[in-house]
C-alpha cells in the first residue's frame, strides 16, 4: 500500500512532461474520477487540479510552488495508470491505491488549491467586468 514516502518520492520524481500527459489524458481521467465509485469524492478536487496544472502549463498561474504543481501530477497519473501496486482490475481492491495517493496529495496541496481557486474565481470576474 502507497504511503506518504512513496508518494513524496514519485511527486519528486515527476518532470513537466508529465504535466503535459496529464493535460492530453483530461477526458479519460475526467472518466475515471466520475466512474470509479471510491474516487468519485475526488471527482471536483481532480477538475480543479487539473485546471491549475494547465494554468500553470500556459504560464496564466505561477503563483504555486512547483511541488504542489509536480504533487497533484502524480496524484493523477497515478490514477491514471493501470500498472500501479495494486492492479485496477481487481474489484474494489484495484482502486484503494489510488485513492491513499489521492488522499495524501490532498492533504499537502490544500492550502494551495484553495489559493488557486481564489485566484481562478477573482480572475474569472475581472475577465467578465
Amino acid at each position: 500500500m502507497p504511503d506518504e514516502e512513496y508518494t513524496k518520492d514519485l511527486a519528486e520524481e515527476t518532470t513537466i512532461e508529465d504535466a503535459d500527459r496529464v493535460i492530453q489524458k483530461e477526458g479519460k481521467l475526467a472518466t475515471i474520477l466520475a466512474s470509479v465509485g471510491q474516487l468519485k469524492k475526488y471527482r471536483k478536487m481532480g477538475e480543479i487540479m487539473l485546471m491549475m496544472i494547465k494554468d500553470y502549463r500556459r504560464g496564466e498561474y505561477k503563483a504555486v510552488p512547483w511541488m504542489t504543481v509536480a504533487a497533484a501530477v502524480t496524484g493523477l497519473l497515478y490514477v491514471l495508470s493501470p500498472i500501479d501496486l495494486i492492479p485496477d482490475f481487481i474489484p474494489i481492491l484495484g482502486y484503494v491505491d489510488d485513492l491513499t495517493v489521492m488522499t495524501i496529495i490532498v492533504g499537502w496541496i490544500d492550502t494551495d488549491l484553495h489559493k488557486y481557486m481564489d485566484w481562478k474565481l477573482s480572475s474569472d470576474a475581472d475577465e467578465e467586468s
